[in-house]
């Protein structure tokens, strides 16, 4: 690996003279134009979003066009499922203070990542003397301590010959973790951590989405060798100087980030002019195994009771983890409907929580959108992006039902904006026919 001397950074946004967060902002985004707030086609392309890759996150035109819209004066915003960071940073571009929530100890390093602000000289020092001293680490000891502790498919020779990471690319990627460890400074420490995240899923044999984890086409013949580590930590590093050397300094630098569950963190927000977020879907996606690699990998998770005890801290979306499930809430007969169905479908479902954890997910959603009545300011708005999920041919229609259960608590239910229609399970058919729907939500004058 070589060290970096300096960033060279071609076209001209070289030199930015912005004074507008609306053109700051324009200038991010590279002037793109999206089809809808469906899709987040290119976001790689976007200084920061490249970090890490979100297939499922929304655009950044929905926080400007969120703001756009609002009836009062934009100071603050909240998105309490953080994720990748787009909303929070998209409100330091838009000159708006952001505050987000994010459980996922991996994500919300990302986020403040993404957050922070650097002195670009220290990076570069710091990253020079970590990969000077990279070799030298020694983890013997950590090696046997993640293989004796983490799933026993991580690491060669896995179980029934299936594996995620050959020896030696552990043993490199466990080398860089410990080196990164080392640095002083906590910002820099924080990046050089989810940019080593970065690399750990294109080293392995496997391949993540939305839906969960796969080993690759030809795993078992693909050659991954431990410079493939070096030269794509190396790259990830310059790409981010080069994006901090461009829209480092935003309109507001300032944040708040609190880390943990969301349904016990919202009531504890500041005050909130604006609400943007998406949260779980209803499909029983568990997104802890998600982001089991690098919650692994970087050494968020290093028991089987941290992994559970993470997951239990999620949003009752998922029946993968064995947990005592709320009371579905009053305020939607549609909801009332919904598990009347699903119980008498009991026997056709592939998991005989699927009932509870419908209704408790709706109860936590509620739980939430309580907390954030109480923390908005009057005329305040809630752009809520939610999609529907289906069990043995019930749909799980999750717009209306959090409409409803959003004017019960007193929202002014503003519109319900179908965009999109996501496909149904492969065993269900695989055809499109589950919405995506962006709701719309408004605190009236008290």
């Amino acid at each position: 690996m070589q060290a970096i001397d300096s960033i060279q950074i071609e076209g001209k946004l070289s030199t930015l003279s912005i004074s507008e967060p609306a053109d700051l902002f324009e200038s991010w985004l590279g002037n793109r134009s999206i089809a809808s707030i469906g899709t987040n086609a290119g976001a790689p392309e976007i200084p920061f979003q490249g970090w890490r890759h979100f297939k499922e996150a929304f655009p950044p035109e929905l926080i400007a066009r969120a703001v756009r819209e609002s009836d009062i004066r934009v100071a603050t915003c909240l998105d309490p499922f953080g994720g990748s960071g787009t909303s929070a940073l998209a409100c330091q571009f838009l000159g708006i203070r952001p505050t987000t929530i994010e459980v996922n100890p991996y994500l919300s390093d990302l986020i403040e990542a993404k957050l922070s602000t650097y002195h670009l000289p220290a990076l570069r020092g710091a990253f020079n003397r970590l990969i000077a001293r990279v070799d030298d680490m020694e983890v013997s000891a950590d090696l046997n301590a993640f293989k004796r502790n983490a799933p026993a498919t991580f690491v060669e020779p896995g179980v029934d010959s299936k594996f995620i990471y050959k020896r030696a690319i552990l043993k490199r990627l466990l080398q860089f973790r410990s080196a990164i460890d080392l640095v002083r400074d906590e910002r820099l420490r924080r990046l050089f951590k989810v940019l080593l995240g970065s690399v750990a899923i294109p080293v392995s044999n496997v391949t993540v989405s939305g839906k969960g984890r796969r080993y690759r086409g030809g795993w078992r013949d693909r050659l991954t060798k431990t410079q493939d580590v070096d030269r794509l930590f190396s790259e990830l590093v310059q790409g981010a100087e080069a994006d901090l050397k461009l829209f480092g300094s935003r309109p507001v630098r300032d944040y708040s980030l609190l880390r943990g569950d969301a349904r016990l963190l919202t009531a504890k927000s500041e005050p909130i002019d604006l609400v943007v977020f998406s949260p779980p879907y209803p499909n029983s996606a568990d997104y802890t195994d998600v982001y089991n690699v690098e919650l692994w990998t970087l050494g968020y998770l290093n028991s089987r009771a941290s992994n559970a005890e993470l997951r239990a801290r999620t949003l009752s979306s998922h029946v993968q983890l064995q947990r005592v499930y709320a009371a579905p809430p009053n305020g939607s007969k549609l909801l009332t409907a919904v598990l009347a169905k699903l119980q008498e479908q009991r026997n056709e479902l592939w998991h005989r929580d699927i009932p509870a954890m419908i209704g408790a997910y709706f109860a936590d959603m509620r739980t939430i959108l309580h907390s954030i009545y109480g923390r908005l300011s009057a005329r305040g708005k809630v752009f809520m992006v939610v999609g529907e999920s289906r069990y043995a041919d019930v749909k799980i229609p999750t717009a209306p039902i959090l409409s409803a259960l959003s004017a019960d608590l007193g929202f002014q239910v503003l519109s319900q904006e179908p965009f999109r229609s996501m496909r149904v399970a492969p065993q269900q058919g695989g055809r499109p026919g589950l919405a995506e729907t962006l709701i719309v939500l408004r605190k009236p004058r008290t």
